[in-house]
């Protein structure tokens, strides 16, 4: 017997008129099994795995949004458009994609456009770039033929550019009101560079 239902013989000459078992319907008093344990972490839970790749903000995909914050772990390569800020370990803005808010990376590369305060160890703006706003760095590089309007501030305490990666510390200093390098793209100043 199985457990979840009764064996039924069957009598089919083509077998040999040997008796065949096969599972019969479960009967209607059976105890139901107590569900599966899920065997995928909830989708609302961080993934306890370790990061690895490069993720991707396709060509074709736009992403609004009132206070909107793109956090990456590992690096974030942006093709589409944003109008929010972007938090990652390394971020690159190919030439098709742009942002529009706060940029904050150990290293960003920007062949696209930015509109927002860049902060970062390492900054490189590529030939075709186009940046308005202020950049804090360690190291900064400017091609010949990109195009920068803006404030350029050199920090010696690399401390001060490490981006924020955890959603539970942004959200909570954007509920605090300290907007520093959690602003949204609205709330930026000049003390916040």
């Amino acid at each position: 017997m199985s457990a979840g239902g009764d064996l039924v013989f069957n009598t089919d000459p083509t077998k040999n008129g040997l008796p065949q078992p096969k599972l019969g319907p479960t009967p209607l008093t059976a105890t139901p099994a107590s569900p599966a344990p899920r065997s995928a972490p909830s989708p609302f839970e961080r993934s306890a795995t370790a990061p690895s790749g490069t993720s991707v903000i396709g060509t074709d995909l736009t992403i609004l949004g009132d206070r909107i914050t793109i956090i990456s772990a590992n690096k974030l390569q942006v093709d589409g458009d944003i109008r929010g800020n972007v938090h990652g370990k390394q971020v690159v803005i190919t030439e098709e994609g742009s942002v529009v808010g706060m940029v904050c990376a150990e290293a960003i590369e920007v062949r696209g456009g930015v509109r927002g305060s860049i902060c970062a160890v390492s900054v490189k703006l590529q030939a075709g770039a186009q940046v308005e706003g202020d950049i804090t760095h360690q190291k900064l590089m400017i091609a010949e033929g990109a195009e920068f309007d803006g404030r350029v501030k050199l920090t010696k305490d690399p401390n001060e550019l490490i981006p924020v990666l955890d959603p539970e510390v942004i959200e909570r200093n954007r509920l605090n009101g300290d907007v520093g390098r959690f602003a949204a793209p609205d709330q930026t100043s000049e003390s916040t560079t």
